[in-house]
C-alpha cells in the first residue's frame, strides 16, 4: 500500500456558502480564491509516518472547479523532516495514485512550495488555521435545530472524496501572498470542514 492517511480538512473560499463548486456549478463571481488544509491525525505514506503534520494549499481557480487549471502555492508543515515533506508532496501531486491523484489533476501550475509553521485546531466542528504570516482563517459549521452539523454527501466534487463534508462559514479568511498575486480577505464566506480517510 502506497499510503493510508486519515485526518481533518479545513477549506475556505471566496464563494458564498454553501460553495457551488461541490455541486459542479460555477463559482460565485466566475472565479474562486481558496485554500485547503489537510491535517494528518495518523497515517503513513510509503512507510513514512506523517501523523500530526499539515499541508496547506492556497489556490486560485479561474472558473468551474471541474475544468481544472488551478494555480497553487503549497505550504508544508515546518516540523516535517525532508523525507516526510517528500512523501506529503508525492501523495498530493498524484505520484502515488488513489483519490488524491484525481484531485491533483485539477492543478495546472504550482507556483511555489514553502516550509511554514502551521497551527491547526479543529474541535466540535469549529476550525482555526494559521500558516505563518500568509494565511489565517476561523470557521464554524452550520447546524440543524438540534445542533448537529449540516453535511454534504454524494456530491459531484469533493476535496475529501468518500467522506461527508460539514458546510460552514468562515468568520474570517485572509491570505497574504503578493509575490504570487494571491492576496485577499473575506468575512462570512464559504467554509468546509470534514474528516478524510484515503488509501491507495
Amino acid at each position: 500500500m502506497a499510503y493510508a492517511i486519515e485526518g481533518r480538512l479545513l477549506e475556505a473560499c471566496s464563494c458564498g456558502a454553501p460553495c457551488p463548486c461541490w455541486i459542479g456549478d460555477n463559482p460565485d463571481g466566475g472565479s474562486c480564491d481558496a485554500f485547503l488544509a489537510y491535517h494528518y491525525d495518523r497515517g503513513h505514506i510509503n512507510d513514512i509516518d506523517v501523523s500530526g503534520l499539515t499541508l496547506a494549499l492556497v489556490a486560485r481557480i479561474p472558473g468551474n472547479v471541474l475544468k481544472g487549471n488551478w494555480k497553487v502555492a503549497a505550504f508544508v508543515d515546518k516540523n516535517a523532516s525532508p523525507k516526510q515533506k517528500e512523501a506529503i508532496l508525492a501523495v498530493h501531486t498524484g505520484k502515488l495514485g488513489g483519490p488524491l491523484a484525481d484531485l491533483s489533476e485539477l492543478v495546472g501550475e504550482v507556483v511555489g512550495v514553502y516550509d511554514a509553521p502551521i497551527q491547526f485546531n479543529f474541535t466540535e466542528g469549529k476550525g482555526t488555521i494559521r500558516v505563518g504570516d500568509v494565511l489565517a482563517a476561523d470557521m464554524q459549521p452550520y447546524t440543524d435545530a438540534q445542533g448537529r452539523p449540516t453535511t454534504l454527501v454524494d456530491t459531484v466534487f469533493s476535496t475529501i472524496p468518500g467522506s461527508p463534508a460539514y458546510v460552514g462559514k468562515a468568520t474570517s479568511h485572509r491570505v497574504n501572498l503578493p509575490q504570487h498575486k494571491m492576496s485577499w480577505e473575506f468575512t462570512g464566506r464559504n467554509a468546509v470542514l470534514g474528516q478524510f480517510k484515503f488509501e491507495a
